[in-house]
């Protein structure tokens, strides 16, 4: 059996629920990928690819082609965010990236991009019917996914906030999508959010001036 067919096997089941490896497995990573961000590790980065490698099958078996494709687009960002933060790297404190708060004009593109993002990719979704069975919500997660790391590589507060947004869908849908383990780490996502947008708040405070990376400044 190829690598492929392993990974979309069944790993085990629980009330009523069927988890497949590579559900279980590329969350699992991405799981471990927010908690670097949280420590503000460039390791992050290297996460964050392979999560989304596995994970590209995992949306392929549930039939979600937003899924397939916000993957791919974690693949490519990530490897934009890991150069981002190797050619911004700012020691703060403790030697990792140091963090900020976003202007009002960065807030505003952010929310901007998102909203029109969410209705391109949405309108779509709904237009080409085999891309999702679900467009708009994940067309929303698809786009959100994208701003929270656009965020997180410019070293902003915000990328917590949205993330916060994106767990609000995400957790629903990928429980009804039948990625069971998904829905589930996307419950500890949240608890992880919390703590990390504390910690990157006040870290952003402790500074009276704040570096900003090379090449985030919009």
């Amino acid at each position: 059996m190829s690598v492929l067919g392993r990974l979309n096997d069944e790993a085990f089941a629980a009330l009523g629920q069927h988890v497949i490896w590579s559900d279980m497995v590329g969350n699992t990573i991405g799981l471990i990928a927010l908690a670097l961000g949280w420590r503000r590790s460039i390791w992050t980065w290297p996460a964050q690819f392979l999560s989304g490698l596995v994970l590209v099958s995992a949306y392929a078996y549930a039939h979600l082609s937003g899924g397939v494709g916000k993957q791919l687009l974690v693949i490519g960002v990530a490897l934009w965010g890991w150069r981002l933060w190797q050619r911004g790297r700012r020691d703060a404190q403790d030697g990792s990236i140091a963090v900020r708060f976003a202007t009002w004009r960065e807030r505003a593109l952010l929310a901007g991009g998102t909203a029109l993002g969410t209705l391109a990719v949405g309108g779509l979704f709904t237009a080409v019917p085999e891309l999702s069975w679900n467009p708009w919500p994940d067309a929303y997660i698809f786009v959100g996914t994208l701003t929270a790391m656009v965020a997180q590589a410019r070293g902003l507060v915000e990328f917590w906030f949205a993330w916060l947004l994106v767990d609000l869908v995400g957790v629903p849908l990928a429980f009804t999508s039948g990625l069971a383990f998904a829905g589930l780490v996307y419950v500890v996502y949240l608890g992880l959010v919390l703590w990390g947008l504390r910690d990157w708040w006040l870290r952003s405070r402790t500074t009276t001036q704040q570096p900003i990376p090379e090449g985030a400044a919009a």
